[in-house]
Protein backbone atom coordinates (compact mmCIF):
# COMPACT_ATOMS: atom_id res chain seq x y z
CA UNK A 1 0.00 0.00 0.00
CA UNK A 2 1.30 3.26 -0.64
CA UNK A 3 1.20 6.49 1.62
CA UNK A 4 1.13 10.32 0.86
CA UNK A 5 3.27 12.13 3.57
CA UNK A 6 2.25 15.50 4.77
CA UNK A 7 4.34 17.85 6.72
CA UNK A 8 2.55 21.17 7.49
CA UNK A 9 5.39 24.03 7.09
CA UNK A 10 3.61 25.92 8.86
CA UNK A 11 3.38 24.35 12.25
CA UNK A 12 6.75 22.54 11.71
CA UNK A 13 9.23 23.48 14.46
CA UNK A 14 12.36 21.33 12.58
CA UNK A 15 12.99 19.56 16.09
CA UNK A 16 13.36 15.93 14.02
CA UNK A 17 11.69 13.91 16.04
CA UNK A 18 9.83 12.48 13.24
CA UNK A 19 13.50 11.51 11.26
CA UNK A 20 14.49 10.01 14.93
CA UNK A 21 11.69 7.35 15.05
CA UNK A 22 11.12 6.92 11.71
CA UNK A 23 11.94 3.21 10.92
CA UNK A 24 12.37 3.66 6.96
CA UNK A 25 14.15 7.11 6.85
CA UNK A 26 11.38 8.86 5.22
CA UNK A 27 12.51 12.22 6.96
CA UNK A 28 15.35 14.61 6.53
CA UNK A 29 16.20 18.55 8.21
CA UNK A 30 16.27 20.78 5.88
CA UNK A 31 16.60 24.59 6.46
CA UNK A 32 15.32 23.72 10.32
CA UNK A 33 11.93 22.09 8.74
CA UNK A 34 11.26 18.46 8.05
CA UNK A 35 11.08 17.12 4.77
CA UNK A 36 9.76 13.96 3.82
CA UNK A 37 12.69 12.73 1.38
CA UNK A 38 11.82 9.19 0.78
CA UNK A 39 7.94 9.56 1.20
CA UNK A 40 7.69 6.27 -1.41
CA UNK A 41 9.48 4.55 1.48
CA UNK A 42 6.58 5.66 4.28
CA UNK A 43 5.24 1.92 5.89
CA UNK A 44 2.10 3.48 7.16
CA UNK A 45 2.92 3.05 10.98
CA UNK A 46 2.70 7.08 11.85
CA UNK A 47 4.78 6.90 14.19
CA UNK A 48 5.91 10.36 12.98
CA UNK A 49 2.87 11.51 13.68
CA UNK A 50 2.40 10.87 17.10
CA UNK A 51 5.80 11.89 18.32
CA UNK A 52 5.45 15.41 16.40
CA UNK A 53 4.90 17.59 19.18
CA UNK A 54 3.33 20.15 16.72
CA UNK A 55 0.59 18.19 15.23
CA UNK A 56 2.72 19.49 11.45
CA UNK A 57 2.43 15.50 9.94
CA UNK A 58 -0.18 13.51 8.24
CA UNK A 59 -0.23 10.27 6.43
CA UNK A 60 -2.96 9.15 4.33
CA UNK A 61 -3.60 5.71 2.00
CA UNK A 62 -2.71 6.72 -1.40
Amino acid sequence: MAYNVLVDKEKCTGCGECADVCPVSVYELRNNKSVPVKAEDCIGCEACAEVCPAAAITIEEA
